[in-house]
């Protein structure tokens, strides 16, 4: 075929047009892992088409490149576009050695079955198993040497391929690169968060492909046709009705090609003809329906077969759908290939975009249209495995409801059973928004939505749909978990406390013959929810689900259940807690081992080190971490174990970091209004540290507010403490306690003193401010009598720290003030003995005591460290008006450490010359990889060196260290 004749039918450019730039960057990222480039551009913008010049290049030689993609249609088959990548990989596999963890992918990858390890044993926990196979993926992606990882519409990936993909990029793959293009308007919070904050040590880019520009188009369009150029009248009217988009560009030029409307000037250049001639509506659907509507009839019947398929598919089931014979299908087919409209995939066939299949579907009329669902639903329910995610699809749009319903079910049932949670709530959902259901149905997959929603990070607004089930549901266990589930979900999401309480006081009769969700409802009640319900009632359920615990008879649900109780009781300052604390760790071996387990040990840590139990808290969370990060669970509860290693940091004054880790955790929890709390109260108060005065004034009365609102009343005293402080410095006491009354009032019902009592000097400081000298007087004598009897550790420096606020004498306060700082030391609270100390400081100088100088001192050395800005200017201020002399604020930049390491990178740095993981250290630390790797690097480009070997020598030499890393 000669050139002319070959352009004649060419429906794709031969070159690529307006995409050098990226192209290159791609090339440049791809060429040097571990990297990801993140590859964004609307529908028809050329993303594929990049990625098959990549495929091309020389540079690739080198490289295995590894293809895979989501569908619209989702299967309940997690990790699809990971797998799909790997199915062709057994040659190379061949020649590879695999550890034995590779064999938790065998029953996924039947075609590799051969050069697999042998399966693993089966795990009873479903986390656990999700964990060995993520960890089986990196094992192959590793044999297999240097690999380009390509995932395109990522939009529509399912939540176990954004996992993998977020653990892939947290412990990077030396060799490997990721390529992961997606559609941005269509691309949700979880897909923007995995591709946004890569570790490190990975290369990043963001390519965005835009709209090519009108000499761009006119280039596109000269290059379809095979000649030189276009006129500029040609190329600007193509640009209107395509507006620069490529596969509207090539649509356009192959039905103006069909309809014969190009003409040759004598120049050789191509022009159009009239406008009145070429009035071509924008877009690409009618072009693509008037380019099927000049074909064949054949291939129209495939097309339309093709677009309700949608997926591709084999020649049989495109002649099942269409009814055709299969020498017609096949003519019809080669018709749609040779046209461009359809391209081959492996033995299948597809529409070239997703575009042009809609538009050929949007032109199907309903009655045919359903038609052709429900054979197309017979077709591949005929497949083997059943794809039943595309029946259930299928059955849906023929308007078979019932058909549907059973479909879904299985569907749902079968994400479940494969631990994909988001694709089962997604699927359920759906069911119970929009199918017709007889009351039984309704209820049993309410409960199933409610059961699974609450596994999801992101937690989809639903509990309408288990009240709606809840109006015709009898007295029963049915009716039990929807109560029980509705109050789970209304926590989740941060909703009326008083909510919550009713739904799981509702629940307790229902559930009397379920001792497990019997307990676990008696402890949610033991949980202070309820701003109105009084201590007394929260102990009674307490001893209750202790009382229900043996009959439970399952280890893990029992442990699961001592820890929810401990847990409040901790918080109540009540002795028991350390009691049952024991009882859990004796248990479980001093080692959580199941998701529940887990759960156990870091609520339990964390209402420990919001009563100032640090060891104790520093000990479970310590445990719990190792757990969550190791072979036996998943990226969700380690999520939860950082979010109480964030609040812990932060109280113990290990802050150097704290405030990435804590906008990751912010990006992780944003669907989870009541878990990120914890989160939000260390950026509050952070802010007020690092002086960022605007930020606190707006924030720490805001997250003040929604503790209260949803009940997060353990938290209240570290934003009330933060809000209080800086009121009372700007001299606003009187408004900040009236806004503070709500919370006191709280803590008052509630009998949760032992945890707010670390508020308490700056609510007396408050009130001495504000002419309230005998109030706060009575306030302090009040809970000094209180907490004789609790288990509160933070009491007495706290207590003597109020007092000193409202000690007239100079030297006495002076006294106290530097009693609660050494009772701060003995807990391991740095910034609150640090704020001591200064106080004191001020008290012996207003004295004219000697010595006043020491404390103030110590004092700035702490807020220096910490780098709490606020404080050490105002506490500058005071050693400036008494002639003490101090070492310079931050020398050597804002983070006040310059050349030299700062606490926390030494730390890192010592930790990881003596042979730690940034996985181990992280687990220490209680920080993510991704923040030891951070702080890995700043140390070593400090100290001007390479690797960690280089940083063993350096730290030998001039740091020996005889004692291991401190926890």
């Amino acid at each position: 075929m000669a050139d002319g004749d070959k352009a004649a039918g060419r429906v794709i450019s031969p070159i690529l047009i307006g995409r050098e730039e990226e192209l290159r960057r791609l090339v440049a990222a791809v060429s040097r892992p571990p990297a990801v480039v993140v590859l964004e551009g609307e529908a028809g913008i050329g993303k594929s088409r990049l990625l098959a010049e990549l495929a091309a290049l020389p540079v690739m030689a080198g490289r295995l490149l590894l293809r895979g993609g989501a569908r619209r249609i989702r299967e309940p088959f997690p990790l699809g576009p990971v797998i799909e990548a790997l199915r062709g990989t057994g040659d190379a596999l061949a020649r590879a050695e695999l550890s034995p963890v590779a064999g938790a992918l065998r029953a996924l990858l039947p075609e590799l079955a051969s050069v697999l390890p042998p399966a693993l044993k089966p795990l009873d926990d479903r986390a656990a198993e999700r964990h060995q196979l993520f960890r089986g993926l990196a094992e192959v992606l590793r044999a297999l040497g240097p690999v380009v990882l390509v995932v395109e519409d990522l939009h529509w990936a399912d939540e176990q391929t954004i996992e993998f993909l977020a653990y892939a990029l947290a412990v990077p793959l030396p060799e490997m690169s990721l390529v992961l293009a997606y559609r941005g308007e269509e691309a949700g919070g979880s897909v923007l968060e995995v591709t946004g904050r890569p570790a490190d040590p990975v290369f990043h880019d963001h390519i965005l492909l835009k709209a090519l520009d009108a000499a761009q188009t006119g280039a596109m369009a000269a290059a379809i046709l095979g000649e030189a150029g276009v006129t500029a009248d040609f190329g600007a009217h193509l640009y209107e009705l395509s507006s620069g988009l490529p596969l509207a560009i090539q649509e356009l030029m192959a039905l103006l090609r069909a309809r014969g409307a190009l003409i040759r000037l004598r120049s050789g250049r191509w022009a159009r003809k009239a406008v009145a001639e070429l009035d071509v509506p924008p877009g690409v659907r009618d072009s693509v329906r008037e380019r099927v509507a000049r074909l064949p009839e054949v291939a129209r019947v495939v097309a339309e077969a093709a677009a309700v398929l949608h997926v591709p598919v084999r020649l049989a089931e495109l002649a099942s759908v269409s009814r055709l014979t299969r020498a017609d299908t096949v003519a019809g087919a080669d018709e749609l290939l040779v046209s461009g409209l359809l391209v081959e995939q492996a033995g299948t066939v597809a529409f070239r975009h997703v575009l042009t299949a809609q538009a050929v579907y949007g032109a199907i009329p309903l009655g045919r249209r359903q038609e052709l669902h429900a054979r197309a639903a017979a077709a591949v329910r005929a497949l083997k495995p059943v794809p039943l995610g595309q029946e259930a699809h299928h059955l849906r749009q023929a308007g078979r409801l019932a058909d549907w319903v059973e479909a879904a079910e299985q569907a749902a049932e079968q994400a479940s059973q494969l631990g994909d949670d988001a694709e089962a709530v997604r699927i359920l959902e759906d069911v119970l928004r929009h199918a017709p259901l007889d009351p039984e149905r309704r209820s049993r997959l309410a409960v199933r939505l409610g059961w699974a929603a609450p596994q999801v990070l992101r937690p989809p607004k639903v509990i309408d749909l288990l009240s709606q089930a809840l109006e015709s549901e009898q007295p029963g266990p049915l009716r039990g978990q929807l109560h029980f589930l509705i109050g789970l979900l209304q926590e989740r999401l941060g909703e009326d406390p008083g909510a919550q309480r009713r739904a799981f006081t509702a629940a307790v009769d229902d559930l009397a013959g379920q001792p497990e969700l019997a307990a676990w409802v008696m402890a949610a009640l033991g949980r202070p929810m309820d701003a109105r319900v009084p201590l007394a009632e929260h102990i009674v359920w307490l001893e209750r689900a202790l009382a229900v615990v043996p009959a439970i008879g399952n280890p893990v649900e029992e442990v699961f259940i001592l820890g929810k109780i401990a847990t409040s009781l901790g918080g109540y300052g009540d002795p028991r807690w350390l009691e049952l604390t024991r009882e859990v760790r004796r248990r479980t071996g001093g080692r959580p081992r199941h998701r529940q387990e887990v759960g156990a040990y870091r609520s339990i840590a964390e209402n420990a080190c919001l009563a100032g139990n640090y060891e104790v808290a520093a000990t479970l969370l310590t445990a719990a971490m190792r757990e969550a990060a190791g072979e036996e669970s998943s990226r969700e509860p380690l999520a939860r174990c950082r979010l109480v290693a964030l609040l812990l940091a932060c109280c113990q004054g290990r802050w150097d970091g704290l405030e990435e880790e804590t906008a990751l955790l912010l990006e992780e929890y944003g669907g989870r209004p009541f878990d990120r709390l914890g989160a939000e109260t260390v950026a509050a108060c952070l802010a007020l540290a690092r002086g960022e005065l605007d930020t606190a004034r707006r924030e720490l009365p805001d997250v003040a507010g929604n503790a209260l609102v949803m009940g997060a009343y353990e938290l209240l005293p570290l934003s009330v403490a933060g809000f209080l402080r800086l009121s009372t410095a700007n001299g606003e006491a009187g408004a900040a306690l009236a806004a503070t009354e709500a919370a006191v009032a709280v803590w008052e019902i509630k009998g949760l003193w032992p945890l707010a009592v670390r508020a308490l000097p700056a609510l007396a400081e408050a009130m001495a401010a504000a002419d309230r000298q005998e109030e706060a007087l009575a306030l302090v004598a009040r809970q000094s009598a209180r907490l004789g009897d609790l288990d509160a550790p933070m009491a007495a420096p706290a207590l003597a720290h109020a007092r000193a606020h409202l000690t007239t004498g100079d030297e006495a306060a002076a006294a106290d003030f530097r009693a609660a700082a050494a009772g701060y030391d003995l807990l391991g609270a740095p910034y609150e003995a640090a704020q001591a100390r200064e106080l004191a400081a001020g008290r012996l100088f207003a004295a004219g005591c000697a010595g006043a100088g020491e404390p103030l001192r110590e004092a700035m050395a702490t807020f220096r460290d910490l780098s709490a800005r606020w404080d050490l200017d105002r506490a500058a201020q005071l050693a400036r008006r008494h002639g003490v002399t101090v070492k310079g604020r931050f020398p050597g930049g804002p983070q006040g450490y310059g050349a030299d390491l700062s606490p926390r990178e030494r730390e890192i740095a010592d930790m990881a010359a003596a042979g730690l993981t940034n996985r181990e250290i992280g687990q220490q630390l209680f920080v993510s990889p991704r923040t030891v790797e951070k702080h890995l690097g700043a140390a070593l480009r400090k100290l001007g060196l390479r690797s960690r070997a280089a940083l063993g020598a350096h730290l030998g030499l001039e740091h020996p260290r005889s004692d291991p890393p401190r926890p």
